[in-house]
């Protein structure tokens, strides 16, 4: 408008080809305005440790009003999966656009730039197209809690600004109960009831500075990463979350006798079955994860409110997505390494401008699979080699045409628990066959109770899954050179 008047009153005095020239440009600095202000915004919502027990995903106990809104207003991903149920190879994976076997990441000590130096990340796409990119929380990985309040081994080149808040809950880990001491507060099943307010907590604060950046770059394209600790171990929440799940009510994952008969020893992380608590502690456990599950979700609702406040939902791609699924005791089960449905399905959430909400997909999609479909929504030349595929054909219509499986896989010492998920069918080699197949009919048989692996009714389809699994994994995992060490990456 500035521009518009210093024209008008020039164009009076000046010869009318000067003017012509003079509202050219009035007009090609509107029109660059415009397209400045339609460059989409991202806010891109990771949750550490999440699996599917969701409202929106059809689980009617957990508590979480926040992301059922938002699965109302974009489309939810059904059956989407991790590339590898761990949080650094998880992240980067999904945020280098390669798989696992590409970045040489299987563990949580190796930063993806000692194998892959000039990878372009997702952010630093965004970064190096003049968005303003911050990250909030966890993103990269962290080893929680014991890296709360750093940079863990974040991206320093992906962004603009990062932003590490710690709280209460980091202060207070002397108070945490340890219902399996024999294990480290971060792959434990422990929690704390908090005292005090949302607020006091690192995802309170995180949700905090997130509106913040909202407030202060809504002018300007942004991409906005934060990322939640919770419900990742130790399940922490002030007490009314808590309160919402009295442990009488906590339903138990469901069981079946001589349940480990059919299963390859390796597919087995949790030995004893359920670390030997009784009933009462694994209740107790699942009481304080769902906990932290619900707490999350109210600051998840926090920064979507501000966005609706401050008039940037028209503008902005949000994507909502957890590194991995998490057992809760389903075949004896906790936390993740497993190949199992629960372990690696996550939930996935992607609301685009243009694209009509409320919307489901059957398919079978994977984390590697936003970072293409992010370039693509906001317009940008994504790198050539990125193994994932766009979203986009779900995103207009869920149930599309669609021909691409989901790939997972996981390390036991020197051995690789591969696995293919097709719409119907999870079919998993560990050590190539080597040391067990597995063969689970999602249709009949959800729980994967049922092993058929060897079923001679089964022998076709487990021969074209076999031949499936080989395409999707093309390469042998990388021998990679850390800290003057040759040695392959070790998975647990």
């Amino acid at each position: 408008m500035r521009t518009n008047t210093l024209i008008s009153s020039l164009a009076s005095s000046l010869k009318p080809a000067v003017c012509i020239a003079l509202g050219l440009f009035a007009l090609n600095s509107n029109a660059s305005g415009q397209n400045q202000k339609k460059k989409p915004n991202v806010l891109f919502i990771a949750i550490d440790d999440l699996n599917n027990d969701l409202g929106a995903f059809g689980n009617t106990y957990v508590k979480s009003p926040n992301i059922d809104r938002l699965a109302a207003r974009g489309v939810r991903f059904d059956k989407a999966y991790t590339q590898f149920p761990l949080c650094s190879p998880s992240r980067s994976s999904l945020l280098t656009g390669h798989r696992p076997d590409v970045t040489g990441i299987y563990e949580l000590q190796t930063h993806f730039r000692k194998i892959l130096p000039d990878v372009v990340t997702l952010p630093q796409l965004f970064k190096n197209n003049n968005y303003y990119t911050a990250r909030v929380g966890k993103i990269y990985h962290y080893g929680v809690p014991g890296q709360i309040g750093t940079n863990g081994l974040d991206d320093s080149i992906s962004w603009v600004q990062r932003f590490n808040p710690k709280g209460r809950d980091k202060v207070e880990e002397s108070k945490i109960i340890n219902l399996t001491p024999d294990r480290p507060l971060g792959s434990a099943l422990c929690y704390h009831i908090a005292d005090g307010t949302d607020e006091e907590q690192t995802d309170g604060l995180i949700a905090k500075e997130a509106i913040r950046i909202l407030e202060e770059k809504k002018n300007e394209p942004f991409f906005l990463a934060v990322g939640f600790f919770r419900p990742h171990t130790p399940y922490v929440a002030p007490r009314k979350y808590f309160d919402q799940y009295p442990v009488e009510t906590v339903p138990l994952a469901k069981k079946t006798p001589n349940d480990w008969d059919d299963i390859p020893e390796p597919a087995l992380f949790t030995r004893p079955a359920n670390w030997g608590l009784d009933e009462a502690k694994q209740r107790e456990a699942l009481r304080a994860y769902y906990a932290s599950i619900s707490f999350m979700d109210a600051q998840v609702g926090k920064v979507l409110d501000a966005l609706d406040r401050l008039k940037l939902s028209d503008n902005t791609i949000i994507v909502l997505w957890s590194d991995h699924g998490y057992n809760v005791g389903q075949h004896g089960q906790w936390m993740k390494q497993s190949l199992f449905e629960n372990s690696a399905r996550v939930p996935l959430i992607i609301s685009a401008p243009g694209y009509a909400p409320g919307k489901s997909s059957p398919r079978t999609v994977e984390l590697v699979d936003i970072y293409p479909t992010l370039a693509e929504l906001s317009g940008l030349k994504a790198p050539s080699d990125l193994e994932g595929k766009s979203l986009t054909p779900l995103l207009k219509k869920g149930d599309a045409k669609w021909d691409k499986a989901a790939y997972t896989q996981v390390k036991r010492g020197q051995i690789f628990g591969r696995s293919v998920r097709t719409e119907r069918f999870r079919y998993t080699e560990w050590d190539h066959g080597k040391a067990g197949v597995e063969l689970y009919d999602h249709v009949k048989d959800p729980e994967e109770f049922t092993n058929l692996a060897k079923d001679e009714k089964f022998k076709a389809q487990v021969a074209a899954l076999a031949a499936l699994l080989k395409k999707g994994y093309p390469l042998e995992p990388k021998v990679v050179q850390v800290e003057g060490r040759q040695r392959r990456q070790a998975g647990e």
